[in-house]
């Protein structure tokens, strides 16, 4: 992906609004998408999972690539 503004972003964080974490999983980013799905299912349990769920758009859509 071409990095912060890109098409690919885009898709990413459409991605992350469904699911949290999704987009970060097609930016190839396992580990940030682990954790962000984790932190939003067991947040959610306790009504602040949207949070999370609103970082994980918010970091998918602004991620700027590998350096």
């Amino acid at each position: 992906m071409a990095g912060q503004g890109s098409s690919g972003n885009v898709i990413a964080a459409l991605c992350s609004l469904f699911i949290p974490g999704l987009g970060q999983l097609l930016q190839g980013r396992m580990l940030a998408a682990v954790v962000q799905f984790v932190l939003a299912t067991a947040l959610w349990f306790i009504f602040m999972g949207w949070i999370i769920h609103i970082w994980s758009i918010i970091d998918a859509a602004r991620w700027k690539g590998p350096a």
